[in-house]
C-alpha cells in the first residue's frame, strides 16, 4: 500500500491547477528529474486553539525564492499566488493539520545541461504527517550516529538553497544511520566540523547555554532553528548561533535536540555508543521544546506574527 493511500488526500495544485492527486504527472524526461536542479521547502500547519495555521509561511516562502535564485530559476507566479493557492489546497481537502510541500523544478524541454528556456513546473501538495522521528521521540530522545559521509561546502553548491539534488548526501546518511540500528545521523562538514542532522539542524547544550553551528559550516539555517534560538533567548537563555562544534563535543555535551519542521524539537539520547547527558531528554530541551508547543498550539499569545491562519 502507497503511503498516502489511507490518507484523506485527493488534490494536488500543480501549475496554476487543481488536479487529481493521481494524475497529477510530470514527464520522464524533465530535466529536473534527472539533475536534480529544483527546490521546495517543508512547512506545518498546526490545528491551534484557533484553528489551523500555518506556521512561519512567510519565512519559508521567503526561503523557496531565494533557493531560486542561484538556478535563475523563474518560478512565475507570485507569493500571494502561492499562498492562496495553499490555503484552497488545505480548505478542500479539510485538513486541520498537515504538512505542506511546495516545489519547483525545471519540466520537459530538452537534456542538455543547461536549463537555459526550459520551463519550470510548480507544484504544492499537502497531506496529514505525524512526527518525523516518531511521537515517542519527543520525549524520550533518539540514538544517532556520526556518519562516514560528509556535508558539501558552501563553495561546492549552494547550501543556503533548499535544493532537492543535494538531499541525495541526506539520503546517504540517513540510510547509514538505520543499516547500524540508529534513528538519525548527524553529518560532519569537510573540516571535521559538526554540520547538521541528515535532515535537521542541531543544538548542543554545556553549562546551560546553547550552541548550534553557523551557516558557514556547511548547513541550511532552518526557520525552526531560527525559532529556537529566538524563544531560547526571550527566556534568558546564552544562544551561540555561530559556534564552531567538533566531533569530540558532541560527545561530551550536557544535552543535544535537532530541530526542523519534520522533527520539530527532537531531544538526542545518544551519539554513536556514547550516551548524552542521562540519557534523556534534559530539562533546558524540555523547557524549550514546551516553549515551542505552547507556541505552536497557540496557548498563548506570542508571536502570532509568524502564523497564517487557515
Amino acid at each position: 500500500m502507497a503511503i498516502f493511500d489511507d490518507m484523506d488526500v485527493t488534490t494536488i495544485w500543480l501549475d496554476g491547477s487543481f488536479v487529481d492527486w493521481d494524475s497529477a504527472h510530470i514527464h520522464v524526461l524533465s530535466h529536473g528529474l534527472h539533475y536534480g536542479v529544483g527546490i521546495f521547502e517543508g512547512v506545518r500547519c498546526y490545528n491551534t486553539e484557533q484553528g489551523p495555521a500555518i506556521f512561519r509561511w512567510d519565512d519559508h516562502l521567503t526561503r523557496f525564492y531565494n533557493s531560486a535564485k542561484p538556478y535563475e530559476m523563474d518560478i512565475g507566479y507570485s507569493a500571494l499566488d502561492l499562498t492562496e493557492a495553499t490555503l484552497e489546497l488545505i480548505r478542500r481537502q479539510n485538513l486541520n493539520a498537515c504538512y505542506i510541500r511546495p516545489i519547483a523544478f525545471f519540466g520537459y524541454d530538452c537534456l542538455g545541461l543547461s536549463p537555459l528556456g526550459i520551463p519550470v513546473q510548480v507544484a504544492i501538495a499537502c497531506w496529514p504527517w505525524g512526527v518525523y522521528l516518531g511521537e515517542e521521540a519527543l520525549a524520550s530522545g533518539v540514538d544517532v550516529m556520526v556518519s562516514s559521509w560528509r556535508r558539501y561546502s558552501s563553495n561546492q553548491v549552494p547550501m543556503n538553497a533548499k535544493t532537492t539534488g543535494l538531499y541525495v548526501n541526506s539520503v546517504l546518511a540517513s540510510e547509514e544511520a538505520h543499516r547500524n540500528g540508529f534513528s538519525e545521523a548527524i553529518l560532519l562538514n569537510t573540516d571535521g566540523n559538526v554540520a547538521e542532522g541528515a535532515g535537521e539542524n542541531i543544538f548542543l547544550i554545556r553549562d546551560g547555554e546553547l550552541y548550534t553551528p553557523d551557516p558557514s559550516q556547511g548547513l541550511l539555517a532552518g526557520i525552526t532553528r531560527d525559532t529556537i534560538i529566538t524563544l531560547a533567548r526571550e527566556k534568558g537563555y546564552t544562544v551561540h548561533d555561530e559556534a564552531i562544534i567538533s566531533e569530540d563535543e558532541l560527545h561530551s555535551a550536557d544535552e543535544l535536540f535537532f530541530t526542523g519542521t519534520a522533527a520539530e524539537v527532537t531531544p538526542i539520547k545518544k551519539v554513536n555508543e556514547t550516551t548524552i547527558g542521562m540519557g534523556s531528554r534534559g530539562d533546558i530541551t524540555q523547557d524549550l521544546q514546551s516553549a515551542f508547543f505552547d507556541i505552536l498550539n497557540r496557548r498563548n499569545k506570542a508571536h502570532d506574527e509568524w502564523f497564517t491562519y487557515v
